[in-house]
This record gives structure tokens, C-alpha cells and sequence, in this order.
């Protein structure tokens, strides 16, 4: 069967670029609140909490409450559309920056808690910026859509934890209450932007059609290397970048150090977003996951050299650029595994394996670090990379294609 694109008709204009440059600006805003969280929700637990081996436990739930939310969050944007899904999700996300003010103002860890878990749903919103992008797109500009897209987090690199810094004590005493009242601007101001987008509701055909079950869908080895780089790739970035903050006040570095770093991290998780799609064109999604997993290993092998700011700024640089080639690799490659009807629901489990992953690292950071140390934080990375290498190279040898993965034959 011939492929089907997923552009507009000629006779409409091509929606694809203005989606692109608006879901790019719209990540951008949300990834800044999302960087801020990074920096300070660990501290702020730490502060907050009696027992400090939860410090980690709100970041955990918000990554708990990720993958909770993308299954309802996917269905309900397959049934009101994209956009609407969004500006719901920006509305959570203003609510939850809420919540997390008052809970610092009161001193309320269970307070706080909770608002970061409300901080999940929201983020399994915006997580669907990277598919919404490439919705519109033809099959020759799908993996450079989802790509710059994900180049949004280079202005949420330079900017959330210099916002961090710049907001930590802007409601003074309540040290880190004024951070979270910046993230619930930046949801409102998101919710402008996403005015602008243009991403057809699917048509009623595909309401009315399930397609193949989701146990046929998951055998595909295309899916199964999509969804294990996507998820490892993001699963170990989480358990070394939620530790990295503590771990380095534990070795007597300062807030501001930490905020470096964590922007470094940031810059190497999405300046490459600006030729990565180019890259998997040039040379396979899976020679570029292949690298991904490799950088994550380099990156475990920097954090256990030592405890300098340099050897976690090297390590956390190495862990972005190693998340950004396994997870828009592994998204890339997911969508040539499901015909139109399919999408939601392959989505859909996709994000929850991953961030079902992630909620076992974020919860593990803490209580590893505080029981094991750094080391171990930096050992637990090596098996589940390992896997994900071997399991591409596999892939990569039966296709014998340097890399080049054939689409799926796509439905009328």
C-alpha cells in the first residue's frame, strides 16, 4: 500500500513549519519551568522534609504522575484535539505552581508533595509536543519536526536556572516559593502560544477504528527498540540528574554551582535538537541511538572520577547529549511502527513505559545516594544502557542498512 502523508490537502497551506516554530516556543516555556524544577525541587525537599532521604520523593511523584497521566492525557487529545489538550495541561500546571508556593509558605512537605505530582499530569501534556509536530508533517521532515521542536529546551537551558537563581529568594523567607510562582506565569503565557497552533482533530474514521491490538504492536522489534531507547534514555537521566544536586551540596559545592550545572545538563539534553533530526537522516536512527547509549556510559564513567564541579559538569553535559539521541532516536523510530488509528494508543503506552522507568529512577536517586553514595547512583546506569546498545546493534545487523529503518506501509 502506498504511504500516506500526514500533511494537509495541497490546497491548504502547509501548517507544518508555524507548528513547529509554535510547539518549539511552547516547550521552550515549559521546559524552563520544567529545568527550574530540576534545580531547586530537590533542595526545596531537602528543606522541607524531616527525614532527608525524601528530598527526592515530590520530584518522584511528579515523575509518578507522568506516567499516570499520558494514557488519560493521550485518549483525551485523540477525542477534543491537540490544542485543547494543551491549554488543559497548562491550566494543571498553573494550579500545581500554586499549591507549591503555599505548601513553602506553610511549610508543608506532604503540601508540597502534592503540587509536584499535579506538576506530572501537566508535564504529560507538553510531552506530546514531540508527536503533535510531526502530525502535520510528511514523512521527509517528520524527524527534523519532532528534532527542532525539542530545540525549544535550549532557551529552557540558558534560562530556567538562571530564573532559579534569580527566583530563589524572591519571596523571601520563604526561600524557593518565588520559583514556583514564576512556573505558573510561564503556564500562562504558554497557553498564548498554543492559540496558534494548527493540528487537525483526527478524523472520525480513525475515532471509529482501533486498529491492531496492542500486543501485535508491541511485538514489532521497530517498537520494542524505539520504546527501550526512549525509556532507558530517559530513565537513567533522571536517576543521575535528580541525585546530581544533592550530591554535589554533599561534597560542599554551592546552590549556584549546582544551578551551573544543571544548565550544562540542560544545554546538552536539547542544543543538539538543532541538527539531531539532520543526523538520523544522514546516518540511521539507530547508528545515533547507538552513539546515545554510548555518551550515557561516558557519562557514568566522568561522575566516577571524581567529585569537582568539572567531573559533574563533564558527566551531566555527557548525560544530556546521551538522553537527546536514545529519546528523539526512540520517538523517530516509533512513529513508523502504528497506522493512523493506532497513534494515540502506541503513544500512549510508549510514554508510560518510559516514565514508568523514570518514576523508578526518580524515586531510587534519592534513597540510593543517600544509602550507597554517588558511586552506586553512578554503577545502577551501566546494565539498563548495556541493554539498550545490544538490543539496537541487533536491529541494526538484521536490517543491514546502515541504520535506515523502512516505514511501516501505511493505511488508506
Amino acid at each position: 500500500m502506498p504511504e500516506i502523508s500526514n500533511k494537509v490537502s495541497r490546497s491548504s497551506p502547509d501548517p507544518s513549519r508555524k507548528n513547529v516554530v509554535m510547539l518549539a516556543l511552547s516547550l521552550a516555556l515549559a521546559m524552563s519551568g520544567a529545568s527550574m524544577i530540576m534545580t531547586v525541587s530537590a533542595l526545596a525537599g531537602h528543606m522541607l522534609a524531616v527525614d532527608k532521604s525524601l528530598a527526592t520523593v515530590p520530584l518522584a511523584l511528579q515523575m509518578a504522575f507522568v506516567m499516570a497521566s499520558t494514557v488519560p492525557a493521550s485518549m483525551l487529545m485523540r477525542r477534543i484535539g491537540r490544542r485543547a489538550g494543551f491549554i488543559i495541561g497548562q491550566g494543571i500546571g498553573l494550579a500545581a505552581g500554586v499549591i507549591c508556593v503555599a505548601a513553602i509558605h506553610q511549610g508543608s512537605f506532604a503540601g508540597f508533595a502534592v503540587g509536584s505530582a499535579l506538576f506530572g499530569s501537566h508535564n504529560a501534556f507538553w510531552q506530546y509536543y514531540r508527536f503533535a509536530a510531526a502530525e502535520t508533517a510528511d514523512a521527509a521532515f517528520r524527524s527534523r519536526a519532532i528534532s527542532l521542536v525539542m530545540s525549544g529546551g535550549v532557551v529552557a537551558a540558558i534560562c530556567g536556572p538562571e530564573l532559579a537563581k534569580f527566583s530563589r529568594d524572591l519571596l523571601t523567607p520563604f526561600t524557593f516559593a518565588g520559583s514556583y510562582a514564576i512556573i505558573g506565569m510561564l503556564c500562562v503565557a504558554t497557553v498564548a502560544l498554543l492559540a496558534f497552533i494548527d493540528i487537525p482533530r483526527p478524523e472520525a474514521r480513525h475515532l471509529k477504528q482501533s486498529g491492531r491490538p496492542l500486543a501485535e504492536i508491541g511485538r514489532q522489534p521497530l517498537f520494542v527498540v524505539a520504546v527501550l531507547s526512549a525509556m532507558i534514555g530517559y530513565g537513567v537521566m533522571a536517576l543521575v540528574m535528580t541525585a546530581t544536586p544533592i550530591a554535589m551540596m554533599m561534597s560542599g559545592h554551592e546552590f549556584e554551582d549546582s544551578a551551573f550545572v544543571i544548565q550544562w545538563h540542560a544545554l546538552g539534553m536539547f542544543a543538539p535538537s538543532f541538527f539531531t533530526g539532520h543526523l538520523i537522516k544522514r546516518f540511521g536512527v539507530l547508528n545515533i541511538i547507538l552513539v546515545g547509549a554510548l555518551l550515557n556510559l561516558a557519562c557514568a564513567g566522568v561522575n566516577l572520577s571524581g567529585f569537582e564541579v568539572l567531573q559533574f559538569w563533564g558527566g551531566l553535559v555527557l548525560l544530556g547529549v546521551g538522553w537527546n539521541f536514545m529519546f528523539i532516536g526512540g520517538a523517530t523510530l516509533l512513529t513508523e511502527t502504528y497506522h493512523p488509528a493506532e497513534q494515540a494508543k502506541v503513544q500512549a503506552l510508549n510514554d508510560f513505559l518510559v516514565f514508568g522507568l523514570v518514576t523508578v529512577g526518580s524515586f531510587s536517586s534519592g534513597a540510593m545516594l543517600n544509602a550507597l553514595g554517588w558511586e552506586a547512583v553512578n554503577y545502577a546506569v551501566i546494565a539498563p544502557v548495556l541493554v539498550a546498545f545490544a538490543a539496537t546493534l541487533w536491529l541494526r545487523f538484521v536490517h543491514r542498512s546502515g541504520g535506515d529503518i523502512p516505514p511501516i506501509e501505511r493505511e488508506q
